[in-house]
């Protein structure tokens, strides 16, 4: 086995887009479950929501990149607004529910023929990063020659794409630490363990879980419009899949906390590269009795066993604390 190759691959996904954009999503997630207590499982609908703002506001209006991706915050803003009118005074399951099926709707509106015209369908949208590409701070080395060393090598189009998304999470990390330090986000945990109590202090318990799922949701928007920086916006990539991603990733690292969703984010997809080049790699050896193609569907079975460990031997992740999981009390 090529165990340079295999360790490579994995470390390299330390800094992808795809790690900074599930960190990101999965902190919006953190709001929702880890803060408020919202059982979320949508996310998928705002991460599409904003890269498919951000792209039709390009390839449609002709929007610059930065108002583009205002665009797409808004319409996730709009949509966590939407859903939380008739969804807030559910309990936790019945929103599960609702939410999962929320995503849905907006994932088959995105993939019928019906609005072909601006988001050509189950095709998917390309090239519409050229404007964001234009304000790429970072020259092209000459001889095609590369940014970084080791695993992390990047071209100057694929290194702008990774610190903008850094940027992008260092803030979002920021807004989050602040407003959790608040008089609103300690309003806002007091919901999460005991909304009755919280209530007849006289606060407003649907308007700032109101306000929970909008933060939330524009921060997983941004999640979805960096997820598609470097390519281009497939539908397919926003079904339940991405949203139990995430719940593991949250799960992983610890869903109260700051850095969890970042570093559940990291382990989760080093893991997930490490057993996609290591299984099959074993397979074609002959140490696993199947072949490399069922030895790269293996993982997802690893995973989700793993998750089901987490759930009941560490269900507070590996930075949470026990003593703020409202479903293990």
């Amino acid at each position: 086995m090529d165990w340079g190759s295999i360790i490579s691959n994995t470390l390299s996904y330390l800094l992808s887009p795809v790690t900074i954009a599930y960190a990101l999503a999965a902190t919006g997630l953190a709001v929702h479950f880890g803060y408020a207590g919202l059982l979320n499982f949508g996310m998928a609908g705002f991460m599409a929501l904003g890269a498919y703002g951000y792209a039709i506001s390009i390839l449609t209006f002709g929007l610059p990149w930065w108002l583009a991706m205002l665009v797409g915050l808004v319409l996730a803003a709009l949509f966590a607004f939407l859903l939380g009118i008739p969804t807030l005074r559910l309990r936790a399951d019945y929103l599960a529910i609702v939410t999962i099926a929320a995503a849905e709707i907006v994932r088959l509106l995105f993939t019928t023929q019906v609005f072909d015209e601006w988001t050509n369908s189950a095709d998917g949208l390309g090239n519409y990063n050229g404007s964001f590409q234009s304000a790429n701070p970072f020259p092209n080395l000459p001889d095609g020659g590369r940014y970084g060393w080791g695993p992390w090598q990047f071209s100057a189009q694929q290194l702008w794409v990774v610190v903008f998304g850094l940027i992008l999470l260092a803030v979002s990390l920021f807004v989050v630490w602040a407003l959790m330090r608040s008089p609103w986000g300690r309003v806002l945990k007091g919901i999460r363990e005991d909304e009755d109590a919280v209530r007849s202090l006289g606060k407003n318990v649907f308007a700032y879980k109101m306000q929970a799922l909008i933060v939330g949701g524009v921060i997983g928007a941004l999640g979805g419009i960096v997820y598609v920086l470097p390519s281009a916006v497939i539908p397919s990539s926003y079904t339940t899949a991405l949203t139990f991603f995430l719940w593991t990733i949250l799960l992983l690292g610890g869903a109260s906390t700051i850095f969890g969703p970042s570093l559940g984010a990291v382990l989760f997809w080093m893991v997930m590269a490490l057993l996609g080049n290591l299984l099959p790699e074993m397979a074609k050896a002959g140490w696993l009795p199947m072949t490399d193609i069922q030895a790269g569907t293996l993982r997802y079975i690893l995973v989700g066993a793993s998750l089901m460990l987490l759930v009941i031997f560490r269900p507070q992740g590996i930075l949470g604390d026990k003593r703020e999981m409202t479903f293990v009390k």
